[in-house]
């Protein structure tokens, strides 16, 4: 692997992961459209950790108060602010947990890795997030969330499994559909990614434990480091222009987007 290919997959991942247009959809397409070899799970596990240090030190006062209440959450006590946090973002990711085991175990994920099974999802998941970002309520906060909501958002995430539904685009509009405003739709569906990708990082990880080698784990902290930078940056832009825009701009990607790959799919 060429460090060009590896520095494209890095900012990819990382620009891709926390903005509504799918990651893993982008990731799936870059060897498809470019005729490269694909970069391997080893450099998937390696981005998603880049991307998982970002978000961790973008919202570091809330992932402080979320581990600092895993204690008491463990001991069933809910009863403040860290261990109700922890315990609604373990809710959440049961059902991703859950179904993307049954997705793996079944094959399933492979048989969907397809430009048009992307091309739709980028298309149709796009038009429902806009549908909800323009009709939904803003009258609920991050403070607002419940476990009824927690639940609901879970299942919603758990629809993310299928390539080019973006797990950051599937959870707010979930959240908008709920009637929390954008900014915290954003934010909430951030949080819940931290125990996603570890959770996804932990099995992608054993898919090659023993396989990496010396000069593949430089290459992997070289991907990490820039998916890192990357991720920080578009997490800082994105919740930046949600004070003052909408989600429109990242609909009209998927939409072209799905529009360009499902032509190329039927052609």
């Amino acid at each position: 692997m060429s460090i060009f290919y590896l520095l494209l997959v890095a900012l990819i991942q990382g620009l891709t992961e926390f903005l509504p247009v799918s990651s893993s959809g982008h990731l799936i397409l870059l060897p498809q459209l470019t005729g490269m070899q694909d970069q391997g799970l080893t450099i998937d596990v390696a981005v998603h950790v880049g991307t998982l240090g970002a978000v961790i030190l973008f919202f570091w006062a809330d992932v402080k108060t979320g581990f600092a209440g895993i204690p008491r959450m463990l001991t069933g006590r809910i009863d403040t602010d860290g261990s109700k946090l922890a315990f609604l973002l373990l809710v959440a990711t049961v059902p991703v947990i859950v179904i993307g085991l049954v997705v793996k175990i079944t094959g399933l994920s492979d048989a969907m890795r397809s430009m048009t099974v992307i091309g739709w999802t980028m298309l149709i998941f796009g038009l429902v997030l806009y549908w909800f970002d323009k009709r939904g309520a803003a009258t609920k906060v991050a403070s607002d969330w419940n476990r009824r909501d927690a639940i609901t958002l879970g299942l919603w995430q758990a629809i993310a499994i299928i390539p080019g539904t973006s797990r950051s685009g599937i959870t707010i509009t979930g959240a908008r559909a709920l009637g929390y405003t954008r900014e915290d739709s954003a934010k909430i569906s951030m949080l819940m990614s931290i125990p996603t990708i570890m959770a996804s990082g932990i099995l992608l990880g054993l898919d090659v434990a023993g396989e990496a080698n010396y000069d593949m784990m430089k290459y992997a902290a070289l991907g990490a480091a820039f998916a890192f930078v990357a991720a920080l940056l578009a997490l800082t832009l994105m919740m930046r222009l949600l004070r003052s825009v909408s989600f429109a701009p990242y609909v009209y990607y998927r939409v072209i987007l799905g529009i360009i790959l499902l032509g190329i799919a039927y052609s």
